[in-house]
């Protein structure tokens, strides 16, 4: 009781403290303000309070519906060639605590995600008729373990679990796999401080690509449990074969293959406990054979005084991401857009903003769009999927997004447990 006390007293305190949310780092050349360390992280999370009557909002000319709810925490979801969505169900267990702030951390954060047995399970959403409402939802496959990331190639899908890769036989409109789950590698999965491993395959299907998180924030466990972690694995899913594609990405919770191009972009994680305006999250191109920085340095060649010892080459190698998304967005989820959108929201990326602890002024809770021109970001985000926190509450936390080549985005909403659609608005005669 007095533990439960204490850490409440705190949690309390901690909401007080912070800077100015509104930073200016959207973009290519964020903003980088002083460095704010203190004995205990700047902390903040929203507590759930449900959708009620309500839905997300969204742009003019769209609109949003939920295709199912009541599932066992989505995280990711897959369009298959016939239109059917797989949705990974899962959650895994929390790292062991290291020190008193980590506890107090895991105790905020755990205020503010669902209370919800994770699947363990991909849910298959089946809209038979067209129509957009997904009448049919049964279990493609179970037993699982915290799957996350899912990828569909040559006539297979590939699920990501925390322990491994895994791949199920697919016949089109198949709604139940046809047999055990065949497993093409393990995955690093001690201690998994970042559990989620996040996949996408290349455009010929010949590679799969999986981000694999650090197991710390910022090396407090030694860099020997660091070992093939905060990378992007490229993987021969024939062979289960692997290398390290890029490195130093501390946490690359989503990656998407970009049409046409087939270059990989990663959305990342960055570290905490510099301030609420440190570090920036991010998206970008990953580059074969590139080191972002983690855990010697950020943003380029900015080094971490953390992080002991140091190395001076790895600071100067660091690559500067592509994108700032802004400090503790927590995103988790990228998603390329195609024509079939529409309007403003053609070209370009959808980001799943899950929304951060570590800092006060909470932002994130929202799907944010990124126009690009020429294969490249091209201006501010902008919020598609809005409405997930509202006065001080959360009404649902958005996850993955994968857009349906036909013209509508879903979105997985861990904390109210539901699958959302947004589709544009068409006119009768378009539709005809």
């Amino acid at each position: 009781m007095m533990r439960r006390f204490l850490c409440l007293a705190l949690a309390g305190a901690l909401a007080g403290c912070g800077g100015d949310p509104d930073a200016a780092q959207y973009g290519p050349n964020p903003d980088l303000p002083k460095m704010q360390r203190g004995l205990l992280p700047n902390m903040e999370i929203t507590r759930p309070a449900g959708w009620g009557s309500d839905k997300p909002t969204v742009p003019k000319g769209y609109r949003v519906e939920a295709i199912t709810t009541g599932l066992k925490v989505p995280r990711q979801t897959l369009v298959l060639p016939n239109g059917d969505i797989l949705v990974a169900e899962g959650k895994a267990k929390s790292a062991p605590t290291l020190r008193p702030k980590d506890y107090i951390a895991g105790f905020i954060k755990k205020r503010g995600v669902t209370s919800v047995k994770g699947g363990d399970r991909l849910t298959i959403l089946r809209d038979a008729d067209g129509d957009g409402r997904y009448e049919s939802r049964g279990v493609f496959a179970d037993n699982l373990n915290a799957p996350y990331g899912l990828a569909f190639i040559n006539g297979a899908i590939y699920v990501a679990n925390q322990d491994s890769i895994v791949r199920f036989a697919y016949t089109d409109g198949q709604a139940a796999a046809s047999g055990p789950a065949v497993k093409i590698t393990d995955l690093p999965s001690a201690i998994n401080h970042h559990w989620t491993k996040a996949m996408t395959a290349s455009l010929d299907g010949r590679y799969l690509f999986v981000g694999i998180g650090s197991n710390s924030n910022i090396t407090e466990r030694g860099m020997i449990a660091e070992q093939d972690r905060a990378r992007i694995w490229q993987v021969d899913p024939a062979t289960g074969m692997h290398k390290a594609y890029a490195t130093g990405l501390r946490n690359p919770s989503a990656l998407a293959t970009q049409p046409f191009t087939g270059t990989i972009w990663a959305a990342v994680n960055e570290r905490d406990e510099l301030g609420p305006n440190l570090v920036p999250d991010y998206i970008t191109s990953v580059r074969p054979g590139a080191f972002y920085g983690w855990p010697y340095a950020y943003w380029g060649p900015n080094a971490d005084p953390r992080v002991m010892p140091q190395d001076p080459q790895k600071v100067a190698a660091t690559i500067r991401p592509d994108y700032s998304l802004g400090s503790h967005r927590a995103p988790l989820g990228l998603a390329f857009s195609v024509p079939a959108m529409g309007g403003a929201f053609a070209e370009g990326v959808f980001v799943g903003e899950h929304g951060s602890w570590n800092r006060n002024g909470v932002v994130g809770y929202q799907v944010v769009f990124i126009p690009f021109r020429g294969g490249r970001p091209a201006g501010d985000p902008v919020e598609f999927v809005g409405g997930f926190r509202k006065d001080g509450k959360a009404r649902g936390r958005p996850v993955g997004v994968t857009v349906d080549p036909r013209g509508a985005l879903i979105v997985a909403d861990d904390l109210s447990n539901t699958v959302w659609r947004i589709t544009p608005v068409r006119s009768a005669s378009a539709s005809n």
